[in-house]
């Protein structure tokens, strides 16, 4: 296994440097949980 939080500590921190390198401005990040549930994060760059 891994640390709670890690994988999803990864995801962000990847989508945050692709939004800076493709000098985007949103960025969506979606991640399946444990028991069929589900969460997303639409991330603005200022």
């Amino acid at each position: 296994g891994h640390p709670l939080g890690g994988s999803g500590t990864k995801l962000m921190t990847t989508l945050i440097h692709a939004l800076q390198k493709k000098n985007k401005r949103y960025g969506l990040q979606t991640m399946c949980e444990g028991g069929g549930l589900a969460n997303v994060s639409i991330v603005e760059r200022l």
